[in-house]
């Protein structure tokens, strides 16, 4: 076994858009090598909020094959589906009876997305917490990249396991969070103080990573600037033009010098179509793979089965280890 096992874990709620890939799926990639990594369609996290069956389905294989198409290599890395793998309902429900409640309230998420209708929310949004607890805790993982919003998740999960190891002996290895240094949080193109999100009734707000090249191109010519004439390095440059600035190194992967001297002084236009022209290239290959998988998506089942069956005694035998632990069955 590998020294490393690293956990990633993203909800079918919809296409990626290319602050998930910026931030997160080309880190994976470029890791595959430095560990065991286990990547999860995580769709019981999705049912959390009500879901139109048909269109969750196709969320669900779209990721799949958004994964592959982007560079997870199903021969390095596990990647399955959650529901596939029944250990992660089973470990939640242990976890969540060994998880105070004082504990679940002080979560961001819920507030964030429950707002003023918590008492009508579900259960399972409530405890969403320790079913993530369950997928990071089930493999015995030591690292776990996320995004500096997804940490407080990621603390949880190691007071939990702490509690746990605590009470019954050691059973769980303590996950530690690995936050990328660059990309980590993009932005809004519509509203640059809040992070890219395709959860949003704005859809120019995101670029979605299957957008067309005409979208993509009027998306960023839409993009928030400042009120400045032209594009200033300074310490007044507006959050929006920082935003576009960041998003065209991380794609480009041009130095900051390189950069200024490219854009110092030329108007917001020139910096958009620059922009628009770069993500329309670099999404094109990746566009065209998933278009390829959707030919033979028996392939893409084939895959994503051979995953879960590669990882599921992992997962079988921690539940076994909680279980006499806590001296069930």
């Amino acid at each position: 076994m590998k020294s490393k096992r690293i956990f990633s874990g993203v909800q079918p709620s919809g296409t990626l858009h290319i602050g998930n890939y910026l931030g997160a799926i080309r880190h994976w990639v470029d890791r595959q090598d430095d560990g065991e990594n286990i990547f999860c369609i995580v769709d019981l996290h999705a049912i959390t909020i009500a879901r139109d069956p048909k269109e969750l389905r196709e969320h669900i294989y779209t990721l799949a094959m958004l994964f592959f198409a982007c560079g997870i290599d199903p021969q390095k890395s596990s990647v399955f589906i959650q529901s596939h793998i029944k250990e992660h309902a089973e470990l939640a429900w242990l976890l969540t009876c060994n998880t105070p409640m004082g504990w679940l309230k002080r979560m961001t998420q819920f507030k964030d997305k429950a707002g003023k209708k918590q008492d009508q929310a579900s259960a399972g949004l409530f405890t969403y917490p320790t079913l993530m607890a369950a997928d990071i805790l089930l493999y015995q993982t030591t690292e776990v990249p996320v995004g500096d919003d997804q940490k407080q998740h990621v603390e949880l999960t190691r007071d939990i396991a702490e509690s746990f190891n605590s009470k019954y002996g050691d059973v769980f290895t303590m996950p530690q969070p690995v936050i990328p240094t660059s990309g980590a949080r993009i932005m809004g193109l519509d509203d640059p103080t809040a992070k890219m999100s395709k959860a949003t009734q704005f859809p120019n707000r995101y670029i979605s990573m299957l957008d067309d090249p005409k979208v993509i191109r009027k998306k960023i010519a839409r993009a928030t600037t400042d009120s400045a004439p032209e594009i200033i390095f300074n310490d007044q440059m507006g959050e929006g033009v920082q935003n576009l600035l960041t998003i065209f190194k991380l794609f480009s992967g041009e130095t900051d010098v390189q950069i200024r001297a490219r854009f110092e002084g030329k108007q917001y236009g020139e910096l958009k179509k620059v922009l628009g022209d770069l993500v329309v290239e670099k999404l094109a290959p990746i566009q065209e793979r998933v278009a390829d998988m959707k030919k033979n998506m028996d392939h893409v089942e084939k895959i994503l089965k051979e995953g879960a069956d590669r990882i599921r005694p992992l997962a079988e035998k921690t539940v076994r280890d909680v279980k006499q632990a806590m001296g069930l069955g």
